[in-house]
């Protein structure tokens, strides 16, 4: 009956019967069949005309379906961000309890793969041996060769029981618990070895030649070598090439040699 219930229900049926007619006097005029056939509510008529105008227009087309790509790419990035916020936290905090819980919280440990024996790696060597050549070739150069000469008559001068050793790798006299820092001087060589009674190296000499510093890394090299001879207390000193005089080496060797009581 007219005048019953709220005086806007009827203006929100009139409001929604008025956008039909007017969607479907667009429908007639483009010969298309009325919006009613598709849906009787409103909202409907609206969707189907912004269609129709997108569709009309491809470009705004493109724009649309750009903006909405570019929308999902940026919320897909954003839920993967959080996501891995959330496992860094889970790890940072699980790993943070490590001290405070001890032994109760698990460590997740590198699986290692197998290494290879001992053995396969000897066999590997011996393999490559023996498909090389070899050639002997002399321990100390001609210029070595005379330091050395000079170096052994002023030892044994100055105390028989000392001896004068060439080219002696480090691991032959140097020990370290760390391996890594053992590993680091063990192939590493000096070019004389001042050797006491008792077989120990009280003094490490190295010969500069003409060419030792040509190479990038020779003065790193000598900086390890002097570093791990200075924490084992071994003496380190230097013959240099054109400047060390036979006079000055004899009295190095008085100085560096005990005699004996």
């Amino acid at each position: 009956m007219p005048g019953t219930g709220p005086w806007w229900q009827g203006v929100g049926k009139a409001s929604g019967r008025a956008k039909m007619r007017r969607g479907q006097r667009a429908a007639n005029r483009r010969g298309k069949p009325p919006f009613h056939q598709f849906s009787s509510h409103p909202w409907h008529c609206e969707r189907m005309e912004t269609l129709d105008f997108l569709l009309a227009r491809p470009a705004a087309l493109f724009v649309v379906l750009a903006i909405g790509a570019a929308i999902g790419i940026a919320v897909e990035r954003l839920v993967t961000h959080a996501d891995r916020e959330k496992r860094k936290a889970y790890w940072r905090g699980r790993n943070a309890g490590k001290g405070k819980h001890g032994d109760n919280v698990r460590q997740i440990r590198p699986v290692k793969e197998p290494e290879a024996s001992a053995a396969d790696f000897a066999a590997d060597q011996l393999k490559t041996v023996s498909r090389a050549t070899f050639t002997s070739r002399s321990l100390l150069n001609k210029s070595e060769a005379k330091v050395f000469e000079a170096l052994d008559k002023a030892v044994i001068a100055r105390n028989p029981g000392w001896q004068v050793m060439a080219q002696v790798s480090l691991g032959e006299f140097l020990a370290s618990p760390d391996k890594d820092a053992y590993f680091a001087v063990n192939s590493k060589r000096v070019d004389f070895a001042l050797m006491d009674e008792k077989c120990c190296v009280i003094h490490a000499l190295e010969y500069q030649g003409s060419g030792h510093h040509l190479g990038p890394s020779a003065a790193a090299r000598d900086a390890v070598k002097k570093e791990a001879l200075r924490k084992a207390g071994i003496g380190y000193h230097e013959i240099v090439a054109g400047h060390t005089t036979p006079s000055e080496l004899r009295a190095l060797m008085e100085k560096l040699v005990v005699a004996p009581k």
